[in-house]
């Protein structure tokens, strides 16, 4: 299809993200794998990684790889065993760090208990771009460490024997390493590096196999010649469930890998994806980014959440069949259980901020030594979207330390919030919106008071930051197949490339309901009095009260609204974004 072929809509959707000229509108909406992904070895240190990659293959050595417990480390260690296993070195082993009792980071014991197996050689996953003591102590054990990660460097990285980091910068440039963290690509910011700098974990550990792939073949190696050529492609479904659990941008190379990732997905002989998809009522020929969000990803997060991370390795690497229907039962039963245990957290945290602060405090602090601390950011987030502002919870892990997760509406952000707090935490670490933190026992029952006075010395965003833009205007009328014809073109949809946001006039509410197991959604019904067309709206964990305009029979309003599969009675829906006076 040429440019001029494309509609009007798609055209404006696109001019909206940037995209206009015919290069561009054919690069998004037709991704080339060939042209639009770069070249492995353009990665600082891949030639040294894969090399010693290589001799330890040749000398037999035992090689572990050591991947983070989230769905993106867990998916990038699958993708590489796969590779290990298609070419029949089984002198290996997968370690995932405990959540609870190890936590994030790659750990000194973890290290040892390595070594005393055997082990020579660890590739990290997700993790390792600031181990720099960990790194230190692998080299004393006689431990060469290769770190494959995305996450953010400062001004230095550790000693390994290779670091893969798609925001490094090459030699010449390792004094001058930006110093803040790199939010565009390396050509943008006048330092050169990998073409593309927000690869996620997992991505990174493809490029890694890419890179033995490609070597493995050029030196005559029988197991890797007789691997079909684009065989790799195959690794991609693991590719696409953490480019989007992980929420990195939909752009560029990750869009391309998105792409081709999700076919890979659609038709993925894994019996672990089929056997998910078959217990979670997923059509897999037709599995959507949303599918990955909301109902994959949770599951393999849960693994971890609930102590188990293996499981959800093993469910992603079996090839037995009725072993994948019995790991695909039990991750659902660990998630119904973290649904609960959630639940409860929730429950129990809201009855007392309700107690505790009223509703024009910004900062909310609770704390119980009950709770599981890697339960928190979902509880934290839940209690957030009720009451907004910054919401903090904090409980006890395994070894008795004390860890909590914060989450913000975006009034207040937790980067700030935590550098302001002086030294009320031991360690902190997130973003804008997310965050979290340890801290002593003396010192816990301070965070409400620090975080409060850190909170008044920061300025609250105004509203008319809050201002929702929308793409275009719609009628009730134009709500259907064709529509939502276009808006696919530009799918998949994430960070950096969201889901059209239209808005629709000339409404009337006909209908409000209430849905769900605990009555927290909402249902909207609408139609044209000029044309007759009408459509449901809903979304999740909303009242009416939660909208600029509460929505009530007879309302004449306007709505914000994204079109979405309803899952639910089949067809589309508008999933609701705000109600807005006509």
């Amino acid at each position: 299809m040429e440019v001029a072929e494309y509609s009007d809509l798609v055209r404006t959707l696109l001019a909206r993200r940037g995209v206009e000229t015919e290069e561009g509108i054919a690069a998004f909406l037709k991704p080339d794998y060939d042209l639009h992904t770069h070249d492995p070895f353009l990665l600082q240190g891949m030639d040294r990684a894969v090399a010693r990659i290589f001799s330890a293959i040749a000398a037999g050595e035992r090689i572990a790889i050591y991947a983070d417990f989230d769905c993106d480390g867990i998916p990038g260690a699958a993708l590489l065993s796969d590779l290990f296993r298609k070419i029949a070195y089984t002198n290996m082993e997968v370690y995932l760090p405990h959540r609870d009792r190890e936590g994030y980071g790659f750990h000194t014991a973890a290290i040892a208990t390595l070594a005393e197996r055997g082990v020579t050689l660890i590739i990290t996953i997700d993790v390792g771009t600031t181990a720099f003591d960990a790194v230190q102590f692998a080299k004393e054990k006689g431990v060469d460490v290769i770190v494959t990660d995305h996450h953010e460097i400062m001004r230095t990285v550790p000693e390994a024997f290779a670091v893969l980091n798609p925001k490094l910068a090459p030699p010449a440039l390792s004094s001058t390493l930006r110093d803040e963290p790199s939010g565009s690509d390396s050509n943008e910011s006048g330092v050169e590096g990998y073409p593309f700098p927000h690869l996620c974990g997992a991505a990174v550990a493809f490029k890694l196999a890419q890179a033995l792939l490609i070597e493995g073949k050029q030196k005559g190696l029988e197991a890797f010649t007789k691997i079909p050529e684009g065989w790799e492609k195959w690794l991609l479904d693991m590719v696409a469930i953490a480019t989007v659990a992980d929420m990195v941008p939909l752009i560029g190379e990750n869009r391309v890998l998105a792409h081709w990732g999700l076919a890979v997905l659609r038709k993925s002989p894994r019996p672990g994806i089929r056997a998910l998809c078959k217990k979670l009522r997923l059509s897999q020929r037709e599995l959507t980014e949303d599918d990955i969000g909301f109902s994959i990803a949770p599951r393999i997060n849960a693994a971890s959440r609930m102590g188990e991370p293996d499981l959800a390795f093993k469910l992603l690497t079996t090839d037995d069949a009725l072993e994948a229907e019995a790991l695909a039962l039990q991750l659902e039963k660990l998630n119904a259980s973290r649904k609960g245990v959630v639940a409860g957290i929730v429950k129990q945290a809201r009855l007392h901020a309700n107690q505790r602060f009223t509703p024009s405090d910004r900062v909310v602090v609770l704390g119980n030594p009950e709770w599981k601390p890697a339960l928190l950011g979902l509880a934290a987030n839940s209690i957030m979207g009720e009451r907004g502002g910054v919401v903090c919870l904090w409980g006890r892990d395994a070894n008795g330390n004390l860890k909590g997760s914060c989450r913000s509406d975006g009034s207040v952000s937790l980067s700030d919030l935590f550098a302001n707090s002086g030294d009320v935490f031991q360690e902190y670490g997130g973003h804008k919106a997310s965050g979290g933190f340890s801290v002593s026992h003396e010192r816990v029952h301070h965070l409400p008071e620090a975080l409060r006075k850190a909170a008044e010395g920061l300025a609250r965003r105004g509203p008319e930051e809050e201002a929702f833009e929308y793409d275009s205007l719609l009628t009730l009328s134009e709500v259907g197949g064709m529509l939502y014809k276009d808006v696919s073109m530009l799918a998949p949809f994430g960070m950096g490339n969201p889901k059209p946001v239209f808005r629709i006039d000339g409404a009337t509410v006909t209908g409000v309901r209430r849905f769900g197991r605990e009555n927290n959604h909402i249902e909207v019904m609408l139609e044209c009095s000029r044309t007759g067309a009408a459509s449901r709206a809903f979304d999740f964990f909303k009242s009416p009260e939660d909208f600029s305009l509460a929505p009530t029979p007879g309302l004449a309003a306007s709505l914000l609204a994204t079109l979405e599969r309803d899952s639910f009675r089949g067809g589309l829906a508008l999933r609701i974004v705000d109600v807005i006076p006509a």
